[in-house]
């Protein structure tokens, strides 16, 4: 199966376009159609006609082919306009500035290439469209920006697996703890029934454990408490790492393109272009000059 180097999800988002594209033009060639049947229908009723009545048969149709035509191509280039339009909207919305290569889109070895990929997408009659293809995704992210963000995402991950541990690390003191008071307690309570004498002791003992699991406690609910309040500190960081790096990206998107600005206007750039430009005056007469060659032949 032929491929567009693109990955899954924009290749699906192609197949779906081509598809809409091949509905329209099945439509469009089904009204060109219609205009020569109409033709033959209404005008082709007699055996002879002469070389005004054919003619004048024939400007006709050519009027009607040519609006056909016209409207077609016309609404072709606003739909594709119109789906430039959502690509740009996407990628404004993450300070990105995409370009695009006007002379790729006459580029033969691609043109082949969409037509082989189109031809082995829509020929297998057995072939269902996926729902992946119907249903719209979010737009992309960045790839530089999502690869910072990924490791960033990554590094607040492991931090509060550290906290986590931490945490049960605690828990489980505050859990010995209160498995060491209840033994106390037990305890307190067979040296009571055997020495009474004992008591104030024992009494004493128990405060110091019950002070203990009271310190215990309170170190436990301020740890959780550092730890969501780092959390959030953690997680407004992230969010202004992000913003910052969006607009670093896109001051230095600005400075490409003022260094490039001020290159253009150089003496070296400017005989650079006319060198260009006769250069494709020549191959342009060598085109033609090429085409006379292998009509003659």
């Amino acid at each position: 199966q032929a491929e567009l180097g693109l990955n899954e999800h924009h290749q699906n988002e192609v197949i779906n376009y081509m598809r809409f594209a091949r509905s329209k033009r099945g439509l469009r060639l089904k009204t060109v159609d219609s205009c020569f049947q109409d033709l033959k229908d209404s005008r082709l009723v007699e055996e002879t006609f002469t070389v005004d009545e054919v003619t004048d048969m024939l400007d006709g149709l050519q009027t009607v082919v040519h609006s056909e035509v016209e409207s077609e191509l016309i609404n072709t280039a606003y739909t594709n306009v119109l789906l430039l339009r959502q690509l740009f909207s996407q990628a404004e919305k993450w300070y990105l500035k995409l370009q695009t290569d006007i002379s790729e889109l006459e580029n033969r070895e691609l043109l082949e290439q969409v037509a082989e990929f189109e031809k082995s997408e829509f020929t297998s009659s057995s072939k269902k469209p996926s729902a992946d293809l119907i249903k719209p995704k979010l737009a992309p992210l960045n790839e530089g920006g999502s690869e910072l963000l990924n490791k960033e995402i990554a590094r607040l991950q492991e931090e509060n697996e550290k906290l986590k541990n931490r945490l049960k690390t605690i828990e489980t003191q505050a859990t010995s703890a209160l498995d060491e008071k209840v033994k106390l307690e037990k305890s307190l309570k067979d040296l009571q029934m055997i020495q009474g004498d004992q008591k104030a002791n024992v009494n004493q003992d128990i405060t110091e454990l019950e002070n203990k699991v009271a310190a215990l406690k309170c170190q436990f609910e301020k740890t959780l408490n550092d730890s969501t309040a780092n959390q959030k500190s953690l997680e407004e960081n992230l969010v202004t790492t992000k913003h910052d790096l969006l607009k670093v990206q896109d001051q230095l998107s600005s400075a490409e393109k003022e260094l490039e600005k001020k290159f253009q206007q150089t003496a070296a750039y400017r005989n650079m272009k006319e060198i260009l430009m006769k250069k494709n005056e020549q191959i342009k007469d060598l085109r033609k000059k090429l085409s006379k060659y292998v009509l003659l032949f």
